[in-house]
């Protein structure tokens, strides 16, 4: 089967394990934030492989590094909503400890993967 270019990038596969995380650990969330926190947090981290996704397709180096910067900001924004969710109870400090790692690891495979589209003629 013919994989795209998105589907072999190392960083992609573990933003997509990290949306997986987030979808398991959100279950867990009140139902009344079903609709808020849940929702936001879910959308963000789908939104970091999913810019990482987009980028690979697009030609010109403008354009990757702007998805590939879209993917880091929405990276940020789920670090702003754990702290937020562990502040809420619904989290614990554990969590989010594990899921910075896996954030610290991602960011630091986006930087690269920025660095490498600004090396490539």
């Amino acid at each position: 089967m013919y994989m795209f270019n998105f589907e072999k990038l190392d960083v992609w596969k573990k933003a997509k394990e990290f949306a997986k995380k987030v979808y398991a650990l959100t279950k867990k969330f009140p139902e009344e934030e079903k609709f808020v926190l849940t929702s936001q947090l879910r959308r963000s981290a789908i939104s970091v492989c999913s810019n990482i996704a987009e980028g690979s397709s697009r030609i010109s180096k403008n354009e990757q590094k702007h998805f590939y910067n879209l993917a880091y900001s929405s990276l940020m924004e789920n670090v702003n909503q754990f702290l937020i969710s562990e502040d809420l109870d619904y989290i614990t400090e554990n969590d989010v400890q594990v899921l910075r790692k896996d954030v610290n690891i991602i960011s630091y495979m986006l930087n690269n993967l920025r660095l490498s589209v600004d090396k490539r003629q």
